[in-house]
């Protein structure tokens, strides 16, 4: 107790320097524990389920004709058709249980009051082979998988149980409907529980032989080349993931050279080939399935290693601070040994002291901590707000304390070393007993500022490459005119509509909306743009020649009368559709431009070509191409425009679930807050989904470069500045320490301009070393991170220019004033000094 109180009056001895040290640390650690904060959640966090360790992935790449559903648990060769899943369900290897699931859209209603939210298909397996315990009533088990189409059963997740019904037990056996089909509650999931996958927490869980329920327009389970179901398991004790998937790809090889290769038609021999070679692939499954998790891996990393480089900047500046304290306290130290106190009291006092410092640091930097996360949440979508939590939870507490501990023993050890080497008599006969600091000191401090200047070159040079990339997204041509549109969904087959009921609530929506004040514009798709949703299909052209691994696919999508003119997009040849293309006129179609260079159609003389979206050979050619449109953004701000075609929805039989676009001529914000009330009044029991308005719809889809754009700057500036304190402090330190030196100097004739000279020279190696080792590492994560970048290289030129002039300004400026008071010494003072 006696050393803690010795070490708060040291630190109390030195407000300034105790003051500028918290600073440092808190910023520092602070930072840290914010990414940590994500990084733990996004990356680390198992599933809350039992014994998440033993839970596999399965995937299935390689060539998979027929159709493909993918959605966020996973890309689309982690899918597999459901008689392929019963397959390996039934298998006997190295999984205790394998289990089957999908993500829907659903809309749920109970007491006369409807709400979108999100529904998860589970195999009768799926809570078994997790380990999940109900919190009431029971869950879904294998007798809730038997028979296809005839399990009208529920679960309800703790969250939606809580939330939306108020925690109230007396659900138990009660009725919700979901997507128009009436379902008996049996259970509510453990608290905590949010489904296996990242991003995409269900409200609700039902039987997975229950798809064709949920969507009446769904072909089926039997057919193999329809891959839809993502699928884990469960290790058996004892068992490798090795021996497991070994027994596990006997099987699957059998089923895939036996069954299903003679279900495959029109593919080359060396497609073939393939198709027969294909394996299953294993992957740790404690995190769930989610195709956030490649996504966020390198950026949390990119952020976790600037937080770190700006702690270890922040770390510098207090090994000097603290060198240059234990050169004041020499004399002290000196006479404390000399009196019985061992090399090893006096180390543990220096560094508690430093720890002490460290922990203040750390106490402070919780706030820094909350602050910056809540930063983050102030830039996050809503939907990504609904997933992470911003607050300091334990976990980023004790991250904290465990940083700020161990900066402290790092920062704390050179200083406590240096301080105590030395004996009182050495010390006395040092310069009239004042603290001169010695060789090793120095060149400690000196190797400190170069490795602060690289860091901060390093960083400055990472974060404006990513400004460059957001500024060259900014830039982007969308094809389109996002300004003072509003966009939102509706899905009335979700609440049980046929898909003609649909059709006409959607043309009395386009009327009601219409008639809105201000509404300049009405339109209409089924896919919704700049959503990161695509959907594609094989197609058969006119004129173009088909073949075996010819690639004929593009993207689709059906849309509404005037859809070009609505979002501002050029018309180049022929027509839009208008509202009599519906189901009793010929198809028709629009293609953009690179489906016309794509399929070999010259510009204009496309219009009157023939297509079909069936993509095999013969296919009948049932659609007439009626304009082309100019090239706009699809999915991503990002993508290259791909090959498209648009045909009417009201050409479409199955329609049922679409987004609307409407164009103001003037505060799209109030045509936002009115959609609600004009939906109500046609259905009040329907949803609106996704309202927001365009603009933001494609701020949205480019909310990872914002992210990266915004803290890589703002950390790389505070690391810049911290480099700027420690180049300062290191300087005027020297010319205090070489007060004589100058002063004899200036007594021989040197000028003040000399003099300046000298500091100047100092400052410029140790600038022009740190320069060059900085950048050295900053191409090296600009090659790292070109993935994350947009039309831009690593080592683009201008952005190493502009940070090599950022940091030379800085430096200059951290040296003026030691430069200007090496100068204006003067020789008599100066003789006398020491």
């Amino acid at each position: 107790m006696t050393a803690f109180k010795f070490a708060f009056r040291t630190l109390a001895h030195t407000p300034f320097v105790t003051a500028v040290a918290i600073l440092s640390l808190a910023l520092g650690i602070g930072a840290n524990a914010a990414i940590f904060s994500l990084f733990d959640q996004l990356l680390l966090k198992s599933l809350p389920v039992q014994d998440p360790g033993t839970l596999v992935n399965f995937a299935n790449p390689g060539p998979k004709p027929g159709s493909q559903s993918c959605g966020g648990a996973g890309d689309c060769s982690e899918v597999f058709s459901y008689p392929m899943f019963k397959d390996l369900e039934a298998a006997e290897s190295g999984f205790s249980g394998i289990a089957a699931h999908m993500a829907f859209g659903a809309n749920l209603a109970q007491d006369g009051e409807t709400v979108h939210g999100r529904g998860m298909l589970v195999s009768g397996s799926y809570f078994g082979v997790l380990g999940v315990r109900p919190a009431l009533g029971r869950l879904l088990g294998p007798a809730d998988d038997q028979n296809i189409g005839e399990h009208f059963v529920a679960v309800l997740s703790h969250d939606y149980w809580r939330n939306r019904l108020g925690g109230d037990p007396g659900v138990l056996n009660e009725t919700i409907i979901a997507n128009g089909k009436s379902m008996t509650i049996v259970g509510v999931a453990q608290e905590g529980f949010r489904g296996t996958t990242f991003g995409g927490e269900p409200d609700i869980f039902i039987p997975l032989v229950m798809r064709n329920a949920m969507f009446p327009t769904w072909p089926g389970f039997e057919s193999r080349r329809g891959y839809w179901a993502y699928l884990f398991g469960r290790l058996e004790p004892g068992v490798s993931i090795e021996r497991a998937g070994a027994e596990l790809n006997n099987l699957y090889a059998a089923v895939l050279n036996d069954v299903e290769a003679e279900l495959q038609t029109s593919m080359s021999d060396a497609t073939m080939e393939r198709f027969r070679a294909r394996e299953l692939v294993f992957e740790p499954g404690h995190r769930g399935q989610s195709e956030f998790y490649d996504e966020a891996r390198m950026p949390l990393l990119l952020l976790f290693g600037i937080t770190g480089t700006v702690l270890l900047i922040a770390c510098a500046n207090i090994a000097n601070l603290l060198l240059a304290r234990g050169a004041q306290r020499e004399q002290e130290i000196a006479i404390r040994g000399s009196i019985g106190a061992s090399r090893w009291q006096l180390l543990r006092q220096l560094l508690l002291e430093s720890c002490l410092l460290a922990m203040l640091g750390g106490i402070a930097s919780l706030l820094v901590a909350q602050w910056t996360l809540a930063a983050i949440g102030a830039a996050v979508p809503a939907d990504g707000l609904a997933t992470i939590t911003l607050e300091l939870r334990p976990a980023v507490v004790a991250f904290a304390a465990i940083l700020a501990l161990g900066t402290g023993l790092v920062f704390g050890l050179y200083p406590a070393l240096h301080s105590t080497r030395s004996d009182l008599s050495t010390v006395l006969r040092s310069n009239a007993g004042q603290a001169a600091g010695d060789i090793d000191a120095a060149r400690f401090r000196r190797s400190l500022v170069i490795a602060q200047i690289a860091l901060s070159t390093a960083l400055l040079v990472v974060a404006g490459l990513f400004v460059r990339s957001l500024l060259n997204i900014s830039q982007v041509d969308l094809g389109l005119q996002t300004d003072n549109v509003v966009t939102f969904a509706i899905s009335p087959q979700l609440n049980g509509y046929e898909p003609e009921e649909s059709k006409a609530l959607f043309q009395r929506t386009e009327e009601a909306l219409s008639a809105m004040p201000s509404v300049t514009g009405v339109t209409a798709a089924m896919v919704p743009i700049l959503s990161g949703d695509s959907w594609g299909n094989s197609v058969s052209v006119e004129g173009f020649e088909w073949g075996p691994d010819v690639d004929n696919g593009a993207r689709l999508n059906r849309i509404g009368a005037d859809y070009f003119g609505t979002l501002g997009i050029p018309l180049m040849a022929g027509r839009e559709f208008a509202t009599d293309d519906a189901m009793d006129t010929p198809g028709v179609a629009v293609v953009n431009e690179a489906f016309a260079e794509k399929f070999g159609l010259d510009g204009a003389r496309a219009v009157g070509k023939r297509m079909s979206t069936d993509g095999g050979r013969g296919a009948e050619l049932d659609l007439e191409i009626v304009g082309v449109v100019q090239n706009a953004k699809y999915a991503q701000v990002k993508e290259v425009v791909p090959p498209m075609f648009f045909t009417p929805y009201r050409q479409d039989e199955s329609i049922g679930n679409i987004t609307f676009y409407v164009r103001s001529s003037g505060d799209s914000q109030q045509v936002l807050s009115a959609i609600p009330g004009v939906i109500e009044a046609l259905d009040p029991n329907l949803p609106v989904e996704s309202l927001i308005t365009l603009e933001q719809q494609a701020n949205d889809s480019v909310f990872l470069d914002r992210f990266l754009g915004t803290l890589s700057s703002a950390f790389a500036l505070l690391a810049t500045l911290l480099a700027s304190v420690g180049l300062y402090g290191v300087l005027a330190y020297t010319v205090a320490l070489r007060t004589r030196e100058f002063g004899i100097r200036m007594a021989l004739g040197a000028d003040g301009g000399r003099v300046r000279r000298l500091v100047f020279k100092q400052l410029g190696r140790m600038a022009l070393i740190g320069c060059a080792v900085g950048l050295a590492v900053a191409l090296a994560l600009g090659r790292a991170a070109e993935s994350l970048l947009f039309e831009l290289q690593g080592s683009d030129p201008l952005v190493v220019g502009l940070a090599i002039a950022v940091l030379g300004v800085v430096a200059l400026a951290a040296g003026t004033i030691p430069a200007l008071r090496a100068s204006r010494i003067d020789p008599m003072t100066a003789l006398r000094y020491e």
